[in-house]
């Protein structure tokens, strides 16, 4: 299969150098992508003259039906996209799943906001305030969008889900969306993309998908055009230093890397309903996705009495994990996207042993026989535990993220405000857990945190049935964090239409004001 841009309403094969997609089990080529030679100022422009125009002349209700139409079209297609993920992503069948039911989930949330809008086409942004002696002079504030082209560029982690959160928001926003997959996992995100242009789901130069590189894409950009961005913080600094970015002052959302923690509360004890969801989700998200989640926990802080239980615990439950070829009914967890991130993986562990010390798992396969794989085949990593049992002298630790299935454990002596002065080290996170019943202890940690990340969770046992854990972003709530996280925010409902939207000021006589801002209606 080669996978091709779709640009100015076509398929564009360029030509040019062609890339390899691999299967990271077996290292087989699976499909090829054809880069180079995309024109990215006439995709910009197609957008904006087309798909802009036609999502703007929508009402919210409208939009949301066709954000609804292309949930549905995910959905019927969702066991050959299983098959995709598994072949070019190295996932299991539950992290294909995981993937996959996450795009559509966000997108149907996404179609229901727009039906609660109804008919509107401006959004209100508060009340009508009365500015002189009597409402006769009047202000308010609304919200339209922009009039240019939201480009999105995607991480190889989720390639249906990481879609799929940013064009809901942007496409009920009434902006057209530029698509850029990651290439080594660009296989997903090009066949949902193919599905939806052979239905014609979308209107005209509503969705664009970029295959490659993005070239001089930057370039391009306006004024009214936005940059949403998920990857390395490398990568983020190049687009925030880009000429035309700072010059065009370009708004740009950045979700990047995330040293996420997840405390255990002293009142937790062994045998609690809470010991074991803690128990239950940190090993789930060290093994999910291989580790390769942004949510995903790095930092385990527990209380100095229960460490080599919790260190016992996790270790007999990484160990029981059987890694291998994802395709393999009995593998739950499968392997690293790519060579590189495997190098880098192992590298990582290496740095982080310098402060701690290994407790299970080790940088390679070790002696751990890999399911359904041949010798020397794939990009794997078996999970790793580390313990450092001096967390305040440690650096790496709170300053290095390895992006794949490694977890390390600290003690802390029980006091909430020790605990959350060394998850602030990890200076800003998408999300940190508190697993505790303790009111108390959870308020005091709660508010010592909060100004470092986006989410806070928190498991205990009156939500231990219902809740999905840390790893699972949810459409309603908010997804970015400040500092290393990147400074962005994603979703949040309708707090996620502020990014491809204008919050204008008007001002004058107030019948007038009213009227402008029912606008949308008339």
């Amino acid at each position: 299969m080669l996978v091709r841009s779709y640009l100015c309403g076509r398929w564009s094969d360029a030509g040019g150098e062609r890339l390899p997609l691999l299967n990271p089990a077996t290292e087989e080529v699976v499909a090829e992508v054809s880069g180079g030679g995309v024109d990215p100022g006439s995709c910009l422009d197609y957008a904006r003259n087309h798909g802009g125009p036609a999502l703007r002349a929508m009402s919210f209700a409208e939009r949301g039906r066709l954000i609804a139409a292309v949930a549905a079209r995910i959905y019927e297609h969702r066991d050959e996209l299983i098959e995709i993920a598994i072949r070019n992503g190295g996932n299991t069948r539950s992290d294909a799943k995981f993937d996959i039911d996450g795009a559509t989930a966000t997108l149907s949330a996404y179609a229901k906001f727009g039906e609660s809008l109804g008919s509107e086409r401006v959004l209100a942004d508060g009340d009508l305030i009365q500015l002189g002696r009597s409402t006769r002079f009047s202000g308010a504030h609304i919200r339209v969008p922009l009039t240019g082209a939201a480009v999105h560029i995607n991480a190889f982690n989720f390639p249906a889900w990481g879609f799929a959160e940013k064009a809901a928001v942007a496409l009920l926003a009434g902006m057209p969306v530029v698509t850029k997959a990651a290439t080594s996992s660009s296989l997903l995100a090009f066949r949902i993309i193919e599905i939806l242009a052979e239905a014609h789901t979308l209107p005209d130069g509503v969705l664009s998908f970029i295959a490659g590189g993005v070239g001089d894409l930057l370039d391009h950009l306006s004024s009214q055009d936005v940059v949403a961005f998920t990857g390395s913080s490398e990568t983020a600094r190049r687009i925030r230093g880009h000429g035309n970015v700072i010059n065009r002052s370009i708004r740009l959302n950045v979700e990047a890397d995330s040293l996420n923690a997840a405390v255990l509360a002293p009142d937790a004890t062994e045998g609690s309903e809470t010991f074991e969801l803690f128990l239950r989700e940190v090993a789930r998200d060290i093994t999910q996705k291989a580790g390769q989640k942004c949510t995903a926990i790095r930092r385990i802080l527990v209380p100095s009495g229960m460490l080599d239980r919790v260190k016992l615990e996790l270790s007999e439950r990484l160990r029981g994990i059987r890694v291998g070829d994802p395709a393999a009914a009995d593998v739950r967890m499968g392997p690293l996207a790519t060579a590189a991130q495997q190098r880098d993986v192992r590298e990582g562990i290496e740095l982080l042993k310098s402060e701690a010390e290994l407790v299970c798992g080790d940088a390679g396969r070790g002696d751990v026989a890999l399911t359904g794989v041949a010798e020397g085949r794939g990009f794997f990593q078996i999970p790793v535990l580390l313990c450092a049992p001096d967390p305040e002298r440690a650096s790496a630790i709170h300053s290095h993220e390895v992006f794949g299935p490694v977890v390390t454990v600290m003690p802390y002596g029980g006091d909430p405000f020790q605990a959350a002065g060394l998850v602030c080290r990890g200076d800003g996170g998408l999300v940190s857990s508190v697993y505790t019943d303790d009111k108390d202890f959870a308020v005091r940690y709660v508010l010592a945190i909060a100004p470092f990340h986006g989410r806070i969770n928190i498991g205990g046992e009156k939500v231990a049935e219902q809740s999905p854990g840390p790893g699972t972003v949810m459409p309603q709530l908010v997804h970015g964090g400040p500092g290393r996280a990147g400074g962005g925010e994603e979703l949040g409902g309708l707090r996620g239409l502020a990014f491809y939207t204008q919050r204008t000021a008007i001002q004058g006589y107030g019948p007038l004001i009213e009227k402008l801002v029912r606008a949308g209606t008339q």
